[in-house]
């Protein structure tokens, strides 16, 4: 299975796939979703042996099945991003991003602290997915930008994103199935009595807060699980891993359990530690979802939680 210079991926079907339909080839073989099937298959954006088949249409030994896994213009626009092309707009990215993974489906970034992911309002700029898709313009690719998950605007780190409508769903069946390993550093206030741990209760939104949320028993099932790396006599240095990914998840676990987040304010974090909360998402590993291969992206520490770090537990660059 390979990926050609138009954009297409191509399947070559074995022995053991000979009397399967041309759309079990495409679901099962090539990983794409009912609903891009069905896009594809009104763009023709579905080929056997270089020709738009019938999806029920038996395939034998030595077929090739191609699928476009390259966004068309205008495919999946928002309205911000088509009324851009439109205008011919270019948008500059408010932040330099670090680009920590890239091939022709995925890329890791390292998203500063202070950007949002997404524009919440139709004129904001200079958010991540500006960012990246003037750097996919200047290279000359289509700027569609698919965030597979979320960080809060002040956590910094490791981000991953789908380049296009099939990397997307790629990317979201890593995430839904538990394949994406995402971990974390955070500094808490307080020390931990404990080396290791696991935060398991639900979580769901504050009543009186409009952006808040709360541990409560109507709230979703949530699950975080940390070691304790370093502590000093007024916070606690921990490594944190999801198992589950509510939002604010690390943020209201921790301050569920009496050790808020350093400079956390929303949730009662001491603000003369740090101007942010103290998250910095320092890890994403998962397997490829075509090659199968491992890939692991680390996000250096921003200067702000070194210095912290430092500051607090006398340790060299992490």
């Amino acid at each position: 299975m390979g990926l050609s210079k138009k954009g297409w991926l191509e399947y070559e079907v074995a022995e053991a796939d000979a009397g399967l339909t041309v759309e079990s080839i495409v679901r099962e073989k090539l990983h794409v979703s009912g609903r891009m099937l069905q896009r594809l298959t009104r763009s023709k954006g579905v080929l056997l042996n270089r020709k738009p088949p019938f999806l029920k249409r038996v395939v034998k030994a030595g077929d090739k099945v191609a699928v476009r896994v390259q966004d068309q213009p205008g495919q999946d626009a928002s309205p911000q991003q088509a009324a851009q092309r439109k205008q011919g707009k270019r948008v500059e990215a408010a932040l330099p991003v670090e680009i920590l993974y890239e091939d022709e489906h995925l890329l890791v970034a390292n998203k500063p602290a202070g950007m949002m992911v997404h524009p919440v309002k139709q004129d904001q700029q200079g958010t991540l997915v500006h960012a990246l898709a003037e750097y996919l313009r200047e290279k000359g690719e289509p700027d569609r930008v698919h965030p597979v998950h979320r960080l809060d605007k002040e956590t910094s780190g490791a981000i991953l994103v789908g380049k296009t409508s099939y990397g997307h769903q790629l990317a979201d069946r890593l995430l839904r199935d538990g394949s994406l390993h995402r971990e974390y550093l955070a500094v808490v206030c307080g020390r931990l009595e404990e080396a290791n741990g696991t935060i398991s209760a639900p979580i769901g939104r504050d009543p009186r807060h409009p952006t808040r949320r709360k541990v409560t028993e109507r709230g979703e099932e949530a699950v975080t699980h940390y070691e304790l790396e370093a502590f000093s006599a007024d916070t606690s240095l921990v490594r944190v891993w999801l198992e589950t990914g509510r939002t604010h998840q690390i943020r209201v676990h921790f301050r569920h359990i009496g050790h808020p987040l350093a400079g956390d304010g929303m949730y009662g974090g001491r603000r003369d530690l740090l101007r942010r909360q103290a998250l910095h998402a320092s890890k994403l590993s998962f397997p490829h979802p075509i090659t199968g291969q491992e890939s692991v992206c680390e996000a250096p520490l921003p200067d702000d939680m070194n210095e912290l770090i430092k500051r607090e537990y006398n340790l060299a660059n992490r």
